[in-house]
């Protein structure tokens, strides 16, 4: 067997030379956007695209014309196909902000809504010269919010997402400013006011002025991070061809081997097949007979992916897609030789990148992962960003980082002294007279008329700068004053989870650590006066000949202010228009340095053996990725992703490429709804796409991860999902006798939130008691997973659970379907929140991919709570499902069925409330002996008898002969107090014995004293007092002791949840619908819920104890 591979990064050594592909490809990229297609947009969108105007004849409107999605059939030709997913993707990406900025335009007082957040008095307060560009700084009100904001949860002002400013007195009548959010610090945005930085998408748009107020505009739905790569690159590969379009576009039906197969087609499966004494083997025409360690079909999956062009392998939930890429892979890199490019691998998230390459890990060191941070502290060492400062690469001759880098510098020092007016050291003084001469806005005999008036004007010693002198008590002082937000307890709702919030935040858009991305000289921006008009009409009329005055010094005090005004207005759009060049400068330079980094990168990146990123970075790096020429990519969760990504990973030098996934899962997310479904398809996959037109494709059929019973419920998805003997063994749930699986049935109504997501309480408080039923019989939380299709319902059970005190401190998987994708646990709680029996929608329960995830993510248990009845009536394929639990063994019903671990006593629940009532156990006495020999006086439990507190009498006779007086949780303790034998005696008179006349103690039955002479006399009349009336005192004393314990017990026994005999069906309950097990199937056209058929019935046949007993619970 061939060894491990543990051989670290091959460091450079000092002969590096430049790979010119990168800049070449740069270049190439500059040059077309000089053009007038869609091949030369801006990466960027312009204003006119955000305020709806046509980009060709300025016309408004926000119609926008689009060609649909072509998925069945090939396409006509490779550049209608990219042109139509780029229009797509494009009015994906864009046409949030641009609603956005519709509807405050139309209302411009409207406050945040579900679709938009508005941040007023918005101003600008610094500049930071970054290496990824010119960072202005703002501060900002939340007040539109109504709510207080918590930032850490929070996915606004995300880093990469796209926002839209416009002046305040403006309202995107005529200007809007589009921006990126460059970095959102923590610590700033909880400041009052909150401050966020944000790139300029346009130099010719760059602002600066510190009196002017913006309002900012950000759409709460789409992230235009994660397309505006992809479009780059679709724009790129229709210039550059299209490798795999035969198959792609063309729908070719037979699939070559790769051309490097065909050369060699000899591959060494030593990893494989262990017991082969010769191991390479030709995969053209001599293919093995499967390995031990693998099942036919992911065997024949193998095949696929060694002999085709293109290899599509199909994995049903469970069945080891993981496990057959990293087989693949290892097997890939033992043929391969070292010197070969590295393999690409790719996943749709950080998450599934990450698990994939700790897969990688255990064979090859040397793997290299590009973007975001790594949550993983090993794979985090692995990042580019780590190698490369752990191992400085020198410059490199005639690249472009340092370079560039000098570049930055001169132009942020030119910045800087060009806003030197507006520093904090100038900003309580008016404009420099200097400065208006320098600027051509007065002119030398004006300026010399200003400094000959100041002569004389003194003020702490120094000279009066002219323009102060002059302006005199005409100007007056700005300030932005910022109310503090008393919004109570109110919070905004998040529509997030933390962990999709994560992955956000990872996928956005930064190279390299935040602090690195916005690193560089950092100046603060503020202007503190301006002028006081006193008559602003007299002013403006009499503006033309108070300007051509030689002598400032003649015009009216009163109109200084308005003249200085117009002079700082002047000169504010001299500076601007300097600053937007020097802007466009700064903008090049930072693109130099960015291909200067993927320069020194590639030196790194080219002599790994693998390379992993996410399906974002497959765009996001392609000019890295293009100039170390891959020959394999390999994609995980390709059925995940929409088309475009997928596509653009298509480099010229690209020879295999591997699509594994299940379209029958997740699909691509999009921003706009009307996009996916008929017409444009905009969600489906190019992995879809394939397998739906006949494209050769493997499929996975064996599964390893749910037991049978619950495997079953996806018989309607996967009819040909077969299991391996491994899950026919799996333990069953503590405390569930056996019933692994169960459909608990309901009539509570569903609920909305603010931002209209469902919940279902009496459902979320349901699934709550029953989590807390499972881990008191000893399931450990982090094997109990609980989904739901809504976060509304999430956020419902995740706080009932934190409330629980049990469960203090506990990390709770808690989770929506869609964040849960390519995830598992032992025990899965599902929560469907839908009931409503006015509009019959089920919402996202009618979409089969997202069903298909909820029930396949359990491996022990699977529990569903719902209204089965609503759902079965109102889609096809939970009335298929309904039927499956509905059948041998039966499933489902309007109590959960639980079986006592102690007595095998079966208890069913039908409300939140009767959980309490369990204890994890049942409602028979627990009678078990303690550790001190009475009988347990609880009622069944779970809890170890180690933690129960007897409060029963202590029987314990103590070293000193003596009765112990205490109950027995407590320390004994003696019935004479302290004893003289326990305390080794006693002086005489001490400590006597507590013998009063309400009070009489049983003897003994030994001398209290030998010794002592007057012993043996206390001792023989304490016996006396005793049998004369002590004893009876005694006894009465433990029968009102008993006696009390009684009614406690009886009061306990009352409160037991009914016990059903097993006879009785847990899914029918009296006077309410039941679904029988002839239930009608479904016959309407396909695509539309079944209509209600008179299969529902009410069952009657309980006798009239059973209602009444039925009443009681």
């Amino acid at each position: 067997m061939r060894a491990r591979r543990l051989n670290h990064t091959r460091l450079p050594g000092p002969d590096i030379t430049l790979n010119k592909d990168i800049q070449a490809y740069v270049e190439e990229t500059r040059r077309a956007a000089a053009g007038d297609t869609w091949t030369a947009k801006s990466e960027l969108p312009t204003t006119n695209e955000i305020l709806g105007i046509d980009e060709h004849d300025d016309s408004p409107g926000t119609n926008v014309d689009l060609v649909a999605n072509k998925i069945q059939g090939p396409w006509p030709s490779t550049r209608i196909y990219l042109k139509t997913h780029y229009d797509l993707l494009r009015e994906d990406a864009v046409a949030p902000l641009r609603d956005a900025v519709a509807y405050v335009k139309e209302n411009p007082r409207m406050k945040d809504s579900l679709d938009v957040c508005i941040y007023e008095r918005v101003y600008i307060i610094g500049i930071t010269c970054a290496d990824a560009g010119l960072a202005m700084k703002l501060q900002f009100s939340v007040a539109r919010a109504g709510k207080n904001i918590v930032w850490e949860y929070s996915p606004r002002l995300t880093t990469g997402s796209i926002v839209a400013l416009t002046p305040a007195n403006d309202m995107f009548k005529s200007k809007c400013i589009v921006a990126v959010v460059a970095a959102r610090p923590l610590d700033d945005l909880k400041k009052t006011p909150s401050e966020i930085d944000i790139f300029y998408a346009r130099a010719e748009d760059a602002e600066f002025d510190p009196q002017q107020e913006f309002v900012m505009i950000e759409a709460r739905s789409g992230y235009y991070e994660a397309s505006r790569h992809t479009l780059t690159a679709l724009q790129k590969m229709a210039r550059e061809g299209f490798p795999f379009s035969e198959y792609l576009c063309g729908l070719r039906p037979t699939i070559d081997p790769p051309d490097y197969i065909k050369l060699n087609p000899f591959v060494d499966m030593s990893s494989t097949l262990i017991d082969e004494e010769c191991a390479k083997r030709d995969v053209l025409n001599d293919w093995p007979s499967p390995p031990t360690s693998l099942d036919s079909s992911q065997w024949n999956a193998l095949r696929q992916i060694f002999t085709k062009r293109l290899a599509i392998v199909l994995g049903p939930p469970g069945t080891g897609k993981t496990y057959v890429s990293v087989i693949a892979l290892k097997t890939l890199l033992s043929t391969l030789p070292s010197t070969d490019p590295p393999i690409i691998v790719a996943a749709q998230t950080n998450h599934a990148l990450d698990q994939l390459l700790r897969h990688v890990a255990q064979f090859e060191m040397n793997y290299v992962r590009l973007g975001g941070r790594s949550a993983d502290i090993d794979i985090k060492k692995r990042t580019i960003f780590e190698l490369r400062r752990a191992n400085p690469v020198p410059t490199i001759p005639g690249g472009l980082f340092g370079p560039s880098k000098k570049r930055i510098k001169e132009l942020a020092e030119n910045i800087f002294k060009l806003l030197e007016p507006f520093s904090p050291g100038n900003s309580k003084s008016p404009f420099p007279a200097a400065q208006f001469l320098k600027l051509n806005i007065i002119t030398q005999s004006q300026y010399d008329s200003l400094v000959k008036g100041a002569e004389g004007w003194v003020h702490g010693g120094d000279q009066v700068e002219p323009l102060s002198a002059w302006l005199g008590d005409s100007k007056t002082k700005f300030e932005v004053v910022y109310q503090w937000n008393n919004f109570g307890f109110a919070e905004d709702d998040i529509d997030l989870e933390y962990e999709q919030l994560k992955e956000l935040e990872l996928e956005q858009g930064l190279d390299e650590e935040d602090s690195e991305t916005l690193r560089g000289p950092y100046m603060s921006l503020m202007e503190q006066v301006k002028g006081r008009s006193l008559s602003a009409t007299a002013a403006d009329a009499s503006r033309g000949r108070f300007l051509k005055y030689d002598d400032l010094w003649k015009i009216p005090p009163r109109d200084r202010g308005g003249i200085y005004s117009i002079f700082q207005k002047l000169a504010k759009e001299a500076i601007r228009n300097t600053f937007r060049s020097l802007a466009k400068r700064y903008e090049v330079a930072a693109e130099n340095l960015k291909t200067g980094k993927w320069e020194l990168n590639s030196t790194i990146v080219q002599s790994a053996r693998v390379v992993g990123m996410t399906t974002t970075g497959l765009s996001k790096y392609r000019a890295l990725i293009s100039s170390i020429k891959p020959k394999i990519i390999v994609i995980e969760e390709a059925a995940e992703v929409i088309e475009a990504p997928i596509a653009a990973a298509c480099v010229k030098s690209l020879e295999h490429l591997i699509l594994i996934g299940d379209h029958k899962q997740l699909q691509g997310h999009c921003a706009i709804k009307e996009l996916e479904g008929e017409p444009f398809f905009l969600n489906v996959s190019l992995f879809e796409r394939l397998v739906h037109n006949g494209v050769e494709f493997k499929s996975l059929t064996k599964q390893r991860r749910m037991a049978p019973e619950i495997r079953r419920i996806l018989a309607p998805i996967y009819d040909d999902l077969e299991d391996h003997p491994s899950v026919v063994t799996r333990p069953g749930v503590p405390g569930m006798g056996g019933v692994n699986s169960f459909f608990f049935c309901h009539g509570w109504p569903e609920s909305s939130d603010s931002l209209l997501s469902k919940y279902n309480d009496s459902e979320a408080r349901m699934i709550v008691g029953f989590f807390i039923y499972l881990h008191l019989n000893g399931v450990a939380v982090q094997d109990i997973t609980i989904l739901t299709f809504y976060n509304g319902q999430r956020k419902k059970i995740l706080k009932a659970l934190r409330d629980n005190h049990l469960l203090q401190g506990q990390y709770l998987k808690v989770s929506t379907v869609d964040s849960y994708q390519g995830e598992e646990n032992e025990i899965v709680l599902l929560s469907l929140v839908r009931s409503n029996e006015n509009n019959g929608s089920i919402g996202f329960l009618a979409v089969e991919n997202r069903v298909c995830v909820a029930l396949s993510r359990a491996k022990r248990g699977f529990y569903i709570f719902g209204n089965a009845e609503f759902l079965a009536v109102s889609n096809p394929l939970w009335w298929e499902v309904v039927q499956i639990v509905s059948c041998g063994p039966k499933r489902i019903g309007y109590h959960v069925p639980v079986t006592c671990a102690n007595h095998q006593t079966k208890t069913y629940i039908a409300e939140p409330e009767k959980w309490s009532l369990t204890n994890g156990g049942c409602s028979l006495r627990c009678d078990q002996k303690l550790k001190c020999g009475h009988n347990c006086p609880l009622l069944c439990h779970v809890v170890s008898h180690s933690q129960v507190k007897c409060q029963q009498s202590c029987t314990e006779l103590l070293p000193c002969g003596h009765v112990c007086v205490e109950v027995c949780d407590c320390p004994c303790k003696c019935q004479y107090g302290d004893c003289f034998v326990l305390n080794e005696g006693f002086g005489a008179g001490e400590n006597t014995p507590p013998i009063g006349e309400n009070y009489t103690t049983p003897p003994s039955g030994t001398c209290a004293d030998p010794c002592n002479p007057n012993a043996h006399t206390d001792f023989v009349q304490n016996y006396m007092d005793y049998s004369n009336g002590g004893a009876k005192q005694d006894d009465a004393r433990l029968a009102s002791k008993a006696n009390k314990l009684a009614i406690t017990e009886h009061a306990s026994e009352r409160a037991r949840p009914p016990q059903l005999s097993d006879d009785v069906s847990i899914f029918d309950r009296p006077s309410q619908p039941i679904l029988k097990e002839n239930l009608v199937p479904h016959e309407g056209p396909t695509g539309h819920p079944p209509v209600r058929q008179k299969y529902v019935q009410y069952y009657s046949s309980w006798s009239s104890s059973s209602n009444s007993k039925d009443k009681k619970e």
